[in-house]
Protein backbone atom coordinates (compact mmCIF):
# COMPACT_ATOMS: atom_id res chain seq x y z
CA UNK A 1 0.00 0.00 0.00
CA UNK A 2 1.95 3.54 -1.13
CA UNK A 3 1.10 7.06 0.86
CA UNK A 4 -1.52 7.71 -1.21
CA UNK A 5 -3.53 4.87 -0.37
CA UNK A 6 -2.23 4.83 3.43
CA UNK A 7 -3.77 8.40 3.64
CA UNK A 8 -7.47 7.69 2.12
CA UNK A 9 -7.73 4.95 4.40
CA UNK A 10 -6.37 7.03 7.37
CA UNK A 11 -8.97 9.96 6.30
CA UNK A 12 -12.14 7.46 6.26
CA UNK A 13 -11.23 6.21 9.79
CA UNK A 14 -11.45 10.02 10.62
CA UNK A 15 -15.17 10.40 8.71
CA UNK A 16 -16.29 6.99 10.87
CA UNK A 17 -15.00 8.66 14.26
CA UNK A 18 -16.10 11.99 13.25
CA UNK A 19 -19.65 10.56 12.49
CA UNK A 20 -19.38 8.08 15.94
CA UNK A 21 -18.89 11.39 18.21
CA UNK A 22 -21.85 12.70 16.81
CA UNK A 23 -23.76 10.21 17.38
CA UNK A 24 -22.05 9.40 21.27
CA UNK A 25 -23.83 10.82 24.66
CA UNK A 26 -21.55 9.24 27.00
CA UNK A 27 -18.52 11.62 27.93
CA UNK A 28 -16.36 8.60 28.29
CA UNK A 29 -16.79 7.27 25.02
CA UNK A 30 -16.44 10.78 23.38
CA UNK A 31 -13.24 11.14 25.02
CA UNK A 32 -12.00 7.83 24.10
CA UNK A 33 -13.26 8.72 20.51
CA UNK A 34 -11.47 11.83 20.63
CA UNK A 35 -8.28 10.40 21.26
CA UNK A 36 -7.91 8.30 19.09
CA UNK A 37 -9.27 11.36 16.64
CA UNK A 38 -6.01 13.20 17.39
CA UNK A 39 -4.11 10.09 16.91
CA UNK A 40 -5.35 9.46 13.14
CA UNK A 41 -4.85 13.24 12.75
CA UNK A 42 -1.17 13.39 13.73
CA UNK A 43 -0.33 9.67 11.35
CA UNK A 44 -2.13 11.70 8.25
CA UNK A 45 0.13 14.91 9.13
CA UNK A 46 2.69 12.69 8.72
CA UNK A 47 2.26 10.70 5.92
CA UNK A 48 1.38 13.68 3.98
CA UNK A 49 4.81 14.61 4.87
CA UNK A 50 6.30 12.07 3.66
CA UNK A 51 4.23 12.48 0.60
CA UNK A 52 5.26 15.68 -0.45
CA UNK A 53 8.95 14.78 0.30
CA UNK A 54 9.31 11.43 -1.71
CA UNK A 55 7.52 14.09 -4.95
CA UNK A 56 10.43 16.46 -4.24
CA UNK A 57 13.01 13.93 -4.71
CA UNK A 58 11.22 12.09 -7.75
CA UNK A 59 11.40 15.38 -9.37
CA UNK A 60 14.84 15.70 -8.45
CA UNK A 61 16.41 12.55 -7.58
CA UNK A 62 20.02 14.14 -7.35
CA UNK A 63 18.22 16.35 -4.03
CA UNK A 64 19.51 14.11 -1.69
CA UNK A 65 22.82 13.35 -2.59
CA UNK A 66 22.71 17.53 -3.19
CA UNK A 67 22.72 17.93 0.60
CA UNK A 68 25.75 17.80 2.86
CA UNK A 69 26.36 15.41 5.48
CA UNK A 70 26.70 16.18 8.99
CA UNK A 71 27.94 13.65 11.59
CA UNK A 72 26.19 12.24 14.33
CA UNK A 73 28.36 12.50 17.78
CA UNK A 74 25.66 12.41 20.47
CA UNK A 75 23.63 9.43 21.37
CA UNK A 76 23.05 7.55 24.43
CA UNK A 77 23.01 4.15 24.80
CA UNK A 78 21.66 0.82 27.43
CA UNK A 79 21.46 -2.61 27.18
CA UNK A 80 19.06 -5.65 27.78
CA UNK A 81 20.08 -9.42 28.50
CA UNK A 82 20.03 -9.78 24.32
CA UNK A 83 20.94 -5.90 22.61
CA UNK A 84 23.02 -3.13 22.99
CA UNK A 85 20.89 -0.42 22.02
CA UNK A 86 21.62 3.60 20.68
CA UNK A 87 19.54 6.22 21.23
CA UNK A 88 20.00 8.76 18.69
CA UNK A 89 18.16 11.98 18.85
CA UNK A 90 17.43 13.31 15.54
CA UNK A 91 13.93 16.43 15.83
CA UNK A 92 11.46 15.24 13.01
CA UNK A 93 13.00 11.84 12.14
CA UNK A 94 9.62 10.16 12.46
CA UNK A 95 8.61 12.56 9.64
CA UNK A 96 10.65 11.87 6.43
CA UNK A 97 10.20 8.28 4.63
CA UNK A 98 11.24 5.50 6.63
CA UNK A 99 13.39 4.41 3.65
CA UNK A 100 15.52 7.49 4.01
CA UNK A 101 16.80 6.07 7.45
CA UNK A 102 19.28 3.24 6.97
CA UNK A 103 21.55 1.04 9.27
CA UNK A 104 24.03 -0.45 7.64
CA UNK A 105 25.77 -3.81 10.55
CA UNK A 106 28.80 -5.68 10.28
CA UNK A 107 30.02 -8.06 13.52
CA UNK A 108 32.21 -4.88 15.23
CA UNK A 109 30.53 -1.65 13.82
CA UNK A 110 27.20 -0.31 12.17
CA UNK A 111 26.58 2.58 10.08
CA UNK A 112 23.03 5.00 10.46
CA UNK A 113 22.67 6.95 7.63
CA UNK A 114 19.45 9.77 7.29
CA UNK A 115 18.97 10.98 4.01
CA UNK A 116 17.33 14.51 3.38
CA UNK A 117 16.26 15.47 7.08
CA UNK A 118 15.99 19.07 7.24
CA UNK A 119 18.00 19.65 4.29
CA UNK A 120 21.18 17.69 5.25
CA UNK A 121 22.16 14.26 5.49
CA UNK A 122 23.21 12.79 9.03
CA UNK A 123 25.58 10.04 9.14
CA UNK A 124 26.97 8.49 12.80
CA UNK A 125 29.59 5.66 12.49
CA UNK A 126 30.65 3.50 15.54
CA UNK A 127 33.57 1.01 14.70
CA UNK A 128 35.29 -1.51 17.38
CA UNK A 129 32.20 -2.57 18.73
CA UNK A 130 33.32 -4.40 22.78
CA UNK A 131 31.72 -7.48 21.69
CA UNK A 132 30.65 -9.10 18.01
CA UNK A 133 26.95 -8.33 17.16
CA UNK A 134 24.49 -10.86 14.87
CA UNK A 135 23.88 -9.05 12.03
CA UNK A 136 21.01 -10.71 10.66
CA UNK A 137 18.95 -10.03 14.37
CA UNK A 138 20.22 -6.46 14.61
CA UNK A 139 17.59 -3.68 13.56
CA UNK A 140 16.54 0.10 13.87
CA UNK A 141 13.59 1.58 14.80
CA UNK A 142 12.15 4.81 14.02
CA UNK A 143 10.63 6.74 17.12
CA UNK A 144 9.39 10.15 17.67
CA UNK A 145 12.14 12.59 17.01
CA UNK A 146 14.46 9.43 17.14
CA UNK A 147 16.44 6.41 15.87
CA UNK A 148 16.97 3.51 18.22
CA UNK A 149 19.70 1.23 17.16
CA UNK A 150 19.27 -2.50 18.85
CA UNK A 151 22.67 -4.43 17.99
CA UNK A 152 21.79 -8.18 18.71
CA UNK A 153 24.76 -9.66 21.22
CA UNK A 154 26.01 -13.01 20.26
CA UNK A 155 26.26 -13.61 24.07
CA UNK A 156 24.33 -12.44 26.92
CA UNK A 157 27.28 -11.20 28.48
CA UNK A 158 27.10 -7.75 29.96
CA UNK A 159 28.64 -5.02 28.18
CA UNK A 160 30.78 -2.50 30.30
CA UNK A 161 31.28 0.09 27.13
CA UNK A 162 29.97 0.34 23.99
CA UNK A 163 33.43 0.27 22.18
CA UNK A 164 37.01 -1.02 22.58
CA UNK A 165 38.25 2.26 22.47
CA UNK A 166 35.82 3.38 25.51
CA UNK A 167 37.25 0.70 27.18
CA UNK A 168 40.93 1.09 26.88
CA UNK A 169 40.11 5.03 27.89
CA UNK A 170 38.14 3.39 31.06
CA UNK A 171 41.35 1.20 31.88
CA UNK A 172 44.08 4.08 31.35
CA UNK A 173 42.04 6.49 33.66
CA UNK A 174 41.78 3.82 37.01
CA UNK A 175 44.82 5.02 39.57
CA UNK A 176 47.35 2.40 39.20
CA UNK A 177 48.11 0.85 42.84
CA UNK A 178 51.02 0.51 44.18
CA UNK A 179 51.47 -2.39 46.23
CA UNK A 180 54.09 -0.99 48.29
CA UNK A 181 52.10 1.32 49.46
CA UNK A 182 49.24 -1.16 50.49
CA UNK A 183 51.59 -3.12 52.22
CA UNK A 184 51.35 -1.25 55.62
CA UNK A 185 49.05 1.46 55.97
CA UNK A 186 51.68 4.12 58.21
CA UNK A 187 53.78 3.43 55.49
CA UNK A 188 51.76 5.24 53.23
CA UNK A 189 51.19 7.93 55.98
CA UNK A 190 55.08 8.31 56.44
CA UNK A 191 55.43 8.66 52.60
CA UNK A 192 52.57 11.53 53.05
CA UNK A 193 53.48 13.73 55.59
CA UNK A 194 57.04 13.68 54.21
CA UNK A 195 56.07 14.84 51.14
CA UNK A 196 54.22 17.58 52.51
CA UNK A 197 56.75 18.32 54.93
CA UNK A 198 59.56 18.38 51.78
CA UNK A 199 56.88 20.61 49.84
CA UNK A 200 55.28 22.81 52.40
CA UNK A 201 56.56 26.36 53.57
CA UNK A 202 57.60 26.97 56.92
CA UNK A 203 54.06 27.40 58.48
CA UNK A 204 53.22 23.93 57.37
CA UNK A 205 56.68 23.01 58.53
CA UNK A 206 55.73 24.18 62.28
CA UNK A 207 52.04 22.59 61.88
CA UNK A 208 53.60 19.16 61.06
CA UNK A 209 56.51 19.29 63.81
CA UNK A 210 53.70 20.65 66.30
CA UNK A 211 51.85 17.47 65.68
CA UNK A 212 54.89 15.26 65.64
CA UNK A 213 55.57 16.53 69.51
CA UNK A 214 52.46 15.95 70.63
CA UNK A 215 52.21 12.41 69.04
CA UNK A 216 55.13 11.42 70.38
CA UNK A 217 54.13 12.64 74.56
CA UNK A 218 50.96 10.86 73.68
CA UNK A 219 53.03 7.83 72.58
CA UNK A 220 55.17 8.11 75.81
CA UNK A 221 52.41 8.48 78.17
CA UNK A 222 50.92 5.13 76.43
CA UNK A 223 48.02 6.77 74.53
CA UNK A 224 49.43 7.50 71.23
CA UNK A 225 49.43 5.25 67.97
CA UNK A 226 51.72 6.99 65.59
CA UNK A 227 54.75 4.59 65.43
CA UNK A 228 58.06 5.52 64.40
CA UNK A 229 57.82 9.04 62.39
CA UNK A 230 61.14 9.82 63.42
CA UNK A 231 61.69 12.22 60.06
CA UNK A 232 62.62 15.42 60.94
Amino acid sequence: MDLSEQINQLETDLLEIDSLLDKSERTRVQDVLKLEQKKIEKEISVKRNQKEQLAKREADPTSASKAYTVKINNYGWDQSENFVKIYITLNGVHKIAPENVKVTFTERSFVLLVNDLDGKNHQMTINNLLNPVNVQDSSKKIKSDMVLVMCKKKTTKKWECLTQVQKQIKEKDKPSVNPEENADPSDGLMSMLKKMYSDGDDEMKRTINKAWSESQDKKAKGDGDINNMGMF
